[in-house]
């Protein structure tokens, strides 16, 4: 009798666990998965900008096991490079990528989250966003858009740009053609600049033609690739309108909300995974494409003068003052940066500026 007992009880127990699985089995293998769409400003292939969203893609993919599966198209495979915000925030794709400044003309206070002229590196820019509340005042100047942005890459410093003459003083602005974006083509601008927005397939030959006497891309690493050195003699740094300029992957909101909650937090992992490998990108290239410049196809490297830069440092406060004005979520995002860059600005001089001045000595370019 026990014995049958036993027996009766361990069926039940069996039959039991038999049909919990069964019950429990469809919610592990029939998981809902989610196809988006990404559209970027980049032109194709172009390397850490445009393949930088293709591997953000790809990562996701492999970290959410497929539940999440997104087809990138480039500027103007899908929609036009500077249409990428609308069709995000209308929700015709789920996603895009591009640059924080190329969206000014819906509002002045985006440009904080691309690149300020003489603000912060891509160090400093990082621990704005994840520990100096920028991306919460980033989130906020893009919710009535219905998108939500995270940073996903850094450029790190760029170069000052491509020149057909030399640049003394901040005089030899004026009536210059340039080619630059943002708040640091609204400082050529005051300073008597004509500034040219074109894409980045029609910036060789309109610098070739003389339709452009200057422009600016990113760094040796692309401009090497760009073939600047073809139509521009003079190769000027610092960067000093974009000294470290973060790029975004940008979610509609209807659709990131929709997502169970550990798939948000895995594309927000992999944003931030993908702005320190662009920025890795970037370093680990540029020296040996400015190298190459050099040594390969005697590109004339300057440096600004100090006077000019001075100029141009001063002319950019009173610009970042005028942009600001123009509308009080555009005051209340400088304003703040402005008070997180002097905070981590005396820190910078006691640490990294300091040390670089120590080792600058140490290395020197090959002529």
């Amino acid at each position: 009798m026990k014995r049958r007992e036993f027996l009766k009880k361990a069926g039940t127990g069996a039959a039991a666990a038999v049909a919990a699985s069964a019950i429990a089995a469809p919610n592990v293998i029939a998981q809902k998965k989610y196809n988006w769409k990404m559209v970027t400003t980049w032109p194709p292939n172009l390397p850490v900008l445009q393949t930088g969203a293709v591997r953000f893609a790809q990562r996701v993919k492999e970290a959410t096991d497929g539940r999440i599966n997104i087809q990138v198209f480039a500027g103007g495979e899908l929609v036009p490079p500077l249409n990428t915000f609308d069709a995000v925030s209308d929700g015709t794709v789920e996603c895009g990528s591009g640059a924080a400044y190329y969206w000014a003309g819906k509002t002045p206070a985006c440009q904080w989250f691309a690149a300020v002229p003489f603000g912060l590196n891509a160090q400093g820019n990082n621990a704005w966003f994840y520990s100096g509340g920028g991306l919460k005042l980033w989130e906020e100047v893009y919710a009535p858009f219905n998108v939500i942005p995270r940073p996903q890459g850094n450029t790190g410093v760029q170069m000052g740009g491509w020149f057909r003459k030399e640049m003394n003083t901040i005089k030899d602005y004026d009536g210059l053609k340039m080619r630059i974006p943002g708040l640091g083509g609204k400082v050529i601008a005051g300073a008597g600049g004509t500034v040219v927005l074109l894409p980045g397939g029609e910036i060789f030959t309109s610098l070739e033609r003389g339709v452009l006497d200057a422009t600016e891309w990113v760094g040796p690493m692309h401009d090497l690739r760009m073939g600047f050195y073809k139509a521009a003699q003079y190769y000027y740094y610092p960067g000093w309108h974009e000294p470290g300029t973060t790029l975004e992957v940008m979610f509609n909101k209807k659709a990131y909300e929709s997502l169970p909650k550990d798939l948000q937090a895995i594309l927000d992992a992999v944003a931030m995974e993908t702005n320190m490998w662009s920025l890795s990108e970037f370093e680990a290239g540029n020296g040996a494409a400015l190298q190459e410049l050099i040594t390969k196809h005697n590109v004339n490297l300057k440096q600004f003068p100090a006077p000019l830069l001075d100029d141009l440092r001063e002319l950019a406060k009173d610009v970042l003052e005028e942009e600001a004005d123009k509308d009080p979520l555009a005051r209340k995002v400088h304003d703040a940066f402005k008070k997180f860059k002097a905070q981590v600005g005396v820190w910078g001089t006691v640490s990294e500026n300091a040390y670089y001045n120590v080792i600058a000595d140490k290395f020197k370019l090959k002529a």
